[in-house]
């Protein structure tokens, strides 16, 4: 527990809230909010709920979870719920650190009321193809402003903090990746469920957008017979064309068994798949792989900046279509590769991205100074 007379404060913005539910900034904001906690700190998650009831507030775990209700789970929804935040934090905190810059257009709010305001700057979300055009516009004019108003930035990877000079002076920017913890409570039951054999099969845990390259692996692996199926999680809408079309290779070795939100389930998944495929081609350190790594996962990537700082060598690369079927190839038939891999894998991790030294890091960069009394 913290040995300061005052309490150190700190709200959490920009996420859905705690407990974590949908994606890596909810979970990054849970294990840093319990670790948090943990050390006495007052800490807050605004929280976005569908209803009509004014915001109010619940304990959970130690954490002050401030529950903002929207009419309705939509990008409106969100966007109304980033600037309801915003505005409650405006009057009631001094101390935030907003995650992602989707809406800092309405952390200009923040400015002038005393308080010290830090962003995750996330990835370069207005490169990603999903985007139409007026919404890259808007997500390109919300990185610029958010790198201007916001007091400290931090980049989650070193090709995101040069990105972000751009906007903005280089002591502004400090460089904290994504951590993970190494799983130790599984739950064994999900390989009967999926008809796997721990180490007997490969996985692929990604958002089914063009830019994580879903298409692109799951033909390179119906290419031939590859003796074990391909695991590929995530959520597939029938009425999303690209969805349809990466399903339509749908057989007894490529196997799409939706999203999976239990950690236990999830975690054995991890911890015995043969392999990892991480096709993500835009963005800084990606949570997912970073939990590959931290499973001792061998890893076959794509070829671009961002996965060749996270996973070093502990991944094969590939470029093209051609390049990802001759790798899978590779992996499936030489355990020694495997195993090189895998001890390179937690050597990464362990050297880079435990979730222990990330949050001691974010801790030091949230301390506002006026809590260092004591």
């Amino acid at each position: 527990m913290t040995t300061t007379h005052a309490r150190k404060k700190l709200s959490i913005l920009g996420t859905r809230g705690v407990p974590a539910c949908h994606g890596g900034f909810e979970s990054f904001a849970e294990s840093f909010a319990l670790y948090l906690a943990e050390r006495g700190w007052d800490v807050s998650v605004y929280c976005q709920e569908v209803g009509n009831t004014p915001i109010h507030e619940e304990m959970w775990n130690g954490i002050r979870r401030i529950i903002v209700c929207v009419p309705k789970d939509s990008s409106l929804g969100s966007i109304l719920f980033d600037l309801k935040a915003i505005l409650h934090a405006r009057k009631h905190a001094r101390n935030c650190l907003t995650l992602g810059y989707n809406t800092a257009i309405f952390n200009v709010l923040l400015r002038g009321c005393g308080m010290r305001t830090l962003m995750n700057m996330d990835g370069i979300e207005w490169a990603r193809a999903k985007w139409s055009l007026p919404a890259k516009a808007w997500l390109y004019l919300n990185e610029r402003l958010g790198a201007r108003v916001s007091g400290t930035l931090i980049a989650d990877h070193p090709e995101i903090a040069r990105h972000l000079q751009r906007h903005t002076r280089a002591d502004k920017i400090v460089t904290i990746p994504y951590g993970a913890e190494t799983p130790t409570n599984t739950d064994n039951s999900c390989f009967g469920e999926f008809d796997v054999q721990p180490g007997c099969y490969a996985m692929l845990v990604a958002r089914p957008e063009p830019e994580n390259s879903i298409l692109e692996i799951v033909r390179s692996w119906a290419r031939e017979k590859r003796g074990m199926p391909l695991l590929v999680l995530g959520n597939y809408s029938p009425e999303a064309p690209y969805h349809c079309l990466v399903k339509s290779y749908a057989s007894e070795e490529i196997r799409f068994i939706g999203g999976i939100y239990d950690h236990q389930r999830i975690a054995a998944l991890r911890i015995n798949t043969a392999f990892y495929i991480h096709g993500h081609q835009v963005g800084g350190t990606n949570p997912s792989l970073v939990e590959a790594l931290a499973c001792g996962n061998p890893v076959l990537a794509h070829d671009n900046r961002f996965n060749r700082w996270v996973a070093g060598d502990a991944a094969l690369y590939f470029s093209s279509e051609d390049d990802c079927s001759e790798k899978i190839g590779a992996m499936i038939s030489n355990p020694d590769l495997l195993a090189t891999l895998a001890e390179n894998a937690r050597k990464r991790h362990s050297e880079a991205f435990t979730i222990d030294k990330i949050n001691r890091q974010y801790e030091e960069i949230c301390t506002d100074p006026r809590d260092a009394i004591g």
